[in-house]
């Protein structure tokens, strides 16, 4: 009788009881980033997302899509906000500016990391967050001095000290750059927030990464909750309900569509808001950062002081 023969098995068990068979290339988990509204990262309500790709096809993240109500939870956040940011001492305003930029520096391989993945070459990158983080240093000195440089003491006729002074006119709906993901998206909050606004804005649609990892440097940096609201989504979907919304008290747009400038304007006629186009704005020069910036989110109070008029009423020795 032939023996029977008992050959070896070529499966692999391992510890745990699976095989051992390791997948010629591993499987990338994608981050899902989330939005930023009152301090927190909730999901959008719609449960919408989509997945922007880069130059070569790779996929960056799974990314919310913000909805209608996402942009009213966010605009209602900036209005519970906005008495006590504007109340606040304007050095301490400063600090948190400050703050922002060193938590930024902190973090600055990862953003130069997420803008070179976005397509930018590794000097664009280190040049951009460069610029990010001076850019908020330079508001963060502004917030102690605009009013003294903006502010004027006004001649008049009668018995009065009239004086002009600028105050924060309330929350801003933002678009922000599309093209200049992280020094747009700071080029245009950081003398909003510095003049003591709270601001709505929707970052980058095709290059998004940066714009919500810098939502978690703000949740890091001693800003209240609600002041900076950071949507992800499209521009074109977002914008009529911001301009709509009776909330909002500006709304500045930093693209070139003519048709939504033309579309902002209109229904931002609703409630007489203030519309900003800032479509050709250099945000790498110097015509980037201003004290102006700051003006344009400002009202100004005229004041009355009823004062003796010792010249007019011929006093003397």
């Amino acid at each position: 009788m032939a023996k029977s023969i008992i050959k070896k098995s070529n499966i692999h068990i391992s510890e745990n009881g699976l095989e051992n068979h390791r997948p010629e290339k591993r499987l990338e988990v994608l981050k899902t980033y989330k939005i930023y509204i009152g301090g927190q990262f909730p999901r959008t309500e719609s449960g919408r997302y989509y997945v922007p790709v880069n130059a070569k096809g790779k996929k960056l993240a799974n990314v919310c899509l913000s909805s209608r109500k996402d942009v009213r939870d966010a605009i209602e956040s900036a209005r519970n906000a906005f008495g006590g940011w504007s109340a606040r001492a304007a050095f301490n305003r400063g600090q948190i500016l400050y703050r922002m930029a060193e938590m930024l520096e902190g973090r600055k391989a990862q953003f130069i990391d997420e803008l070179m993945q976005q397509d930018a070459s590794r000097a664009k990158a280190e040049h951009e967050v460069n610029l990010s983080i001076d850019r908020l240093i330079y508001y963060a000195g502004w917030c102690d001095k605009y009013q003294q440089v903006l502010s004027a003491v006004n001649p008049v006729a009668s018995s009065h000290f009239n004086f002009s002074v600028p105050e924060p006119t309330g929350v801003v709906a933002m678009i922000a750059p599309q093209h200049d993901s992280l020094l747009g998206l700071v080029s245009v909050i950081a003398p909003v927030i510095a003049g003591g606004n709270t601001c709505v804005v929707v970052g980058s649609y095709d290059k998004p990464l940066s714009c919500v990892t810098f939502a978690e440097v703000l949740n890091s940096s001693d800003l209240p909750g609600g002041v900076v609201n950071i949507l992800t989504g499209k521009a074109g979907e977002l914008a009529p309900w911001m301009a709509d919304h009776m909330d909002v008290n500006a709304v500045v747009y930093c693209e070139k569509d003519t048709a939504t400038q033309k579309m902002l304007r209109e229904k931002a006629a609703g409630n007489v808001k203030r519309v900003l186009i800032y479509d050709k704005v250099n945000w790498y020069s110097d015509a980037g950062q201003n004290l102006y910036f700051i003006n344009d989110f400002q009202e100004i109070k005229t004041t009355w002081h009823p004062i003796e008029n010792i010249g007019g009423g011929g006093s003397k020795y």
